[in-house]
């Protein structure tokens, strides 16, 4: 970056002035208002990042250096400051979380009030809004853009986005009136009041759940209304998590959601085998019981990197884990299955990560946004991620999964004999459930 924090906070003080002080004029044609402002919004975020403690994400580091370069064309006489304006709020967007989110949308407003026929400036405003879940606003900063954008090719992405959004607007809207407008009274009606499509989405997501729950325990699962309002849910959540058209760059793999999963595992045997040159060795060997026990069950399953079973072992469920600072950049996914699941947030990064190292052919399935945060996702097993210690295993993260879908006859542990496979906390909950074991397999009792 050229400089520490603490020096850059001090230039951008420098340049705009402290929050709260009016803008002053400045002579020889500085820098505009809107400019100004952008900074002392940048200004107040590099102050929080710098009392956060020590920065270790690439992603917040790269926001730095956008300030930076922003600073920077802001005191140059005569300098274009405007498109280091949107990169900065891009950048701010890529950071992640609600503060990246905010500053991403300031940065938006003052591009906007400084050149408001920019379309790259209103297609971050409503990429800002989007990300903080006000989709009614974002529809209108792309409708925005979309009215000042000449290609059309590039036009997609954002009608396709707006669709979206719509569509599931319309979801709410339809549960609405299949709900009433709460004039009966009852629970089901203070649900239905709450509930609207210009609410934020995580408090449109709440409302709808709790909307759902107290429908059922009113009328009763078989309920006719109370199961269209409860596909009108599943709707609404897939809609919220991905667009309803076939991603191309998935390499012609079909989307594999909760329900689909969930059918895949039905009735089938399973067996979870770790990567360890025991184990791939005892597979390889013609007669040994754990090549017997693999053969004989109907899904294997492998997890992340697989570097010690032979290339032809069969895979039938690959789980991988996108870990360290995102964007995930790895090898590619070449190891042939025929459904793989990759666990990972946030979503924008998720999406980029399978649009990079999926291979074409090397799966027929491809686990979709419904699936990427199995352990914290409020509508599987909503468990707070201040909860966990630690990252999670992903061996642990399918078993859990296994676990609340309930569909499999059988699964098998194979391999995670040794200290190291998995935490203690994981071993724990393994313990609570295990039938069968051995040196090698442990049988899980699903509930």
């Amino acid at each position: 970056m050229g400089q520490t924090l603490t020096g850059l906070l001090t230039s951008v003080r420098a340049i705009a002035g402290r929050p709260g002080t009016p803008p002053r004029a400045r002579p020889g044609g500085g820098p505009d208002p809107e400019l100004l402002a952008a900074l002392r919004l940048c200004g107040d975020h590099l102050a929080a990042l710098a009392a956060s403690g020590p920065l270790t994400d690439a992603r917040r580091t790269r926001l730095i250096a956008s300030i930076g370069a922003l600073t920077t064309a802001c005191s140059t006489p005569g300098a274009d400051a405007f498109d280091a304006l949107l990169r900065t709020g891009q950048q701010a967007l890529d950071s992640g979380g609600d503060a990246g989110a905010r500053l991403a949308l300031a940065l938006a407003d003052e591009a906007t009030a400084l050149r408001a026929r920019s379309k790259g400036a209103w297609r971050l405003r409503g990429n800002a809004l989007d990300a903080l879940g006000r989709s009614e606003e974002a529809i209108t900063a792309y409708e925005r853009h979309l009215a000042l954008q000449q290609n059309t090719a590039a036009a997609r992405d954002v009608e396709r986005r707006i669709a979206t959004l719509r569509a599931a607007g319309d979801r709410i809207d339809e549960a609405l009136a299949l709900v009433g407008d709460g004039s009966e009274g009852g629970e089901g009606a203070t649900g239905a009041v709450r509930l609207s499509r210009r609410l934020p989405a995580a408090d449109a997501r709440a409302a709808f759940t709790e909307l759902v729950r107290l429908r059922t325990t009113e009328r009763g699962a078989a309920d006719p209304a109370v199961r269209r309002l409860a596909a009108l849910y599943a709707e609404h959540r897939r809609l919220s998590d991905r667009d309803p058209m076939a991603d191309p760059l998935l390499g012609g793999a079909e989307p594999l959601g909760v329900p689909g999963l969930r059918r895949f595992l039905a009735g089938r045997t399973v067996c979870l085998v770790a990567d360890t040159p025991h184990t791939a060795e005892q597979e390889q060997r013609p007669g040994s019981s754990l090549a017997a026990l693999i053969g004989g069950s109907d899904l294997v399953v492998r997890c992340d990197a697989v570097r010690h079973a032979a290339p032809t072992a069969r895979t039938d469920l690959h789980a991988v884990t996108l870990r360290g600072d995102s964007p995930w950049k790895g090898p590619r996914w070449d190891r042939r299955a025929t459904a793989r699941l990759v666990f990972g947030d946030p979503l924008p990064h998720w999406r980029l990560a399978l649009r990079s190292r999926l291979v074409p052919g090397a799966q027929d399935r491809i686990g979709d946004a419904t699936l990427r945060r199995p352990l914290h996702d409020p509508a599987l097993l909503g468990e707070a991620a201040a909860d966990a210690e630690g990252s999670a295993s992903t061996a642990y993260t399918v078993l859990r999964l296994l676990d609340f879908l309930g569909t499999p006859a059988r699964v098998d542990l194979i391999g995670f004999e040794g200290p190291a496979a998995l935490s203690p906390r994981e071993r724990e909950w393994i313990g609570a459930r295990a039938g069968a074991t051995d040196d090698t397999v442990v049988r899980i009792t699903l509930r």
